[in-house]
């Protein structure tokens, strides 16, 4: 039994390995290289997710607004997902699916980035507020798992876990964020 345990841990920390090898890292220069640049003209993270994706859209603005490794001035970022009156009176006006783009609606604009994340890419909610964000100018990232879902056709650009299951998609997205937040540090604020 011992053995079997550590067995099928052991496969799960070599696939997590594998997946996160396949970081393009190309991908997180360029990303947070885009992000310093709207950052410094007045923009600013917009970010938001489901159940641990949340958590991980919570975890990126405060690693803006606080700070990562180095000391920095705050960084204006927001996660959507923090506001429970707004979040449960959306969803309860509108529908669960409007629940980030209603929001997108009022916070963002043009020099804005936007992070939507979501495990599938099939999160109606987090779909909707890539597309209002898109609609009112600002650039778009989704962070997905393999298949990038519906939300790789919608943001600008995909960030995907090379991974089918979804705590070693949430494990690599945290690892993504960290990154964008380890190359925005060498960047002059």
């Amino acid at each position: 039994m011992l053995e079997r345990s550590k067995s099928d841990l052991r496969k799960y920390i070599d696939e997590g390995i594998e997946a996160r090898k396949s970081i393009v890292l190309t991908d997180i220069i360029e990303f947070a290289k885009l992000l310093h640049a709207r950052l410094s003209s007045g923009g600013k993270l917009i970010t938001f997710g489901n159940g641990g994706s949340a958590a991980d859209a919570q975890h990126f603005a405060a690693e803006l607004s606080g700070r990562f490794l180095v000391e920095r001035r705050s960084l204006p970022a927001i996660a959507l997902t923090t506001n429970t009156s707004s979040l449960t009176a959306i969803g309860n006006d509108y529908d669960y699916s409007s629940v980030f783009s209603r929001q997108v609606d009022g916070l963002c604009d043009s020099r804005d980035v936007v992070v939507g994340i979501s495990t599938s890419g099939n999160s109606n909610n987090v779909v909707e507020g890539l597309k209002r964000a898109k609609e009112k100018g600002a650039f778009t990232l989704a962070l997905t798992g393999k298949s990038g879902g519906k939300a790789k056709m919608v943001a600008d650009k995909c960030i995907k876990a090379d991974s089918d299951k979804t705590p070693i998609i949430q494990e690599i997205h945290i690892a993504i964020i960290h990154m964008i937040c380890y190359e925005l540090d060498k960047l002059p604020v």
